[in-house]
């Protein structure tokens, strides 16, 4: 699923870089003169289609800048491949890595665009031989291609979903390594690590475990879990800023309700190390 749509009534995200890094940012842009918490993330730090999202609440509750790195879409690969990303997050007092999906990044089996992760460029060697039977031409998301070859053959499937899980604790480690301050995971979805999730849904992180989780424990100061209660779930769409052209995709992500729930999770932690 792709979030680009753009159409009158869309949010204005006041879209910003910072340094010499190639990325858009949500803005407005933050000084960086004072002390500051950085966010990386996905569709969900960045707030697709939320005019505070968790980042920004989070500022609020604390009274400390905290800077909005997520990326629309993102996986490890935008971040660790970006230098000025490593220089971001090391002059922060505390990094929060929202746990972004396995899927989008590159990997033994196919590689992906480097700043859009969403977008499947080409398969390696290795998979076109264990799936010889499939124009891979066809494919422009990760997810679409994933889909496919897991209708075409589950049992050959698991090689790929095993690689993609020893290819994202591998960069998260390289992640990690790269912060010199205090680094929070933060899971943020409407489901536990502990559910086994299916490809017939949207919900992200995909092939995201508790195990890989706890592989990274000793590597950071804290880790946090935001499952989206209930209510927040049932809000919906409520207090979220779309346009018509977005509105199908709009329903995919963590709600207002959900955000306003992360903040004060993430704020209550973020206390003990600022």
């Amino acid at each position: 699923m792709s979030f680009d749509a753009l159409g009158p009534g869309a949010l204005d995200y006041l879209p910003c870089r910072y340094g010499t890094s190639k990325l858009l940012f949500r803005g407005p842009r933050r000084s960086l003169k004072d002390p500051y918490v950085a966010f990386l993330g996905g569709t969900d730090t960045y707030g697709k289609f939320i005019a505070n999202p968790f980042p920004d609440l989070t500022e609020q509750e604390l009274k400390m800048t905290c800077l909005n790195l997520g990326c629309v879409n993102a996986g490890i690969d935008v971040f660790v491949t970006d230098p000025h990303v490593s220089e971001l997050t090391s002059d922060a007092e505390v990094t929060v890595i929202q746990l972004m999906g396995a899927h989008n990044m590159s990997n033994r089996f196919y590689s992906v665009h480097p700043r859009r992760n969403d977008r499947f460029l080409k398969p390696s060697s290795l998979l076109q031989a264990i799936y010889r039977e499939v124009d891979f031409a066809e494919f422009n998301f990760n997810k679409h291609l994933l889909l496919r070859l897991y209708t075409l053959s589950p049992g050959r499937f698991e090689t790929v979903v095993e690689e993609l899980k020893q290819a994202w604790l591998a960069r998260m480690r390289t992640m990690i390594r790269s912060i010199k301050g205090k680094v929070v995971l933060l899971w943020f979805a409407d489901h536990t690590p502990d559910e086994q999730m299916t490809l017939d849904d949207e919900r992200d992180p995909w092939f995201v475990t508790r195990d890989m989780i706890e592989e990274l424990r000793e590597m950071v100061d804290d880790i946090v879990e935001v499952v989206a209660s209930e209510e927040a779930q049932a809000v919906g769409t409520e207090g979220m800023i779309f346009s018509d052209l977005e509105a199908p995709v709009a329903g995919y992500v963590l709600g207002l309700a959900a955000h306003q729930e992360a903040a004060e999770q993430v704020s209550r932690v973020l206390k003990q190390y600022i």
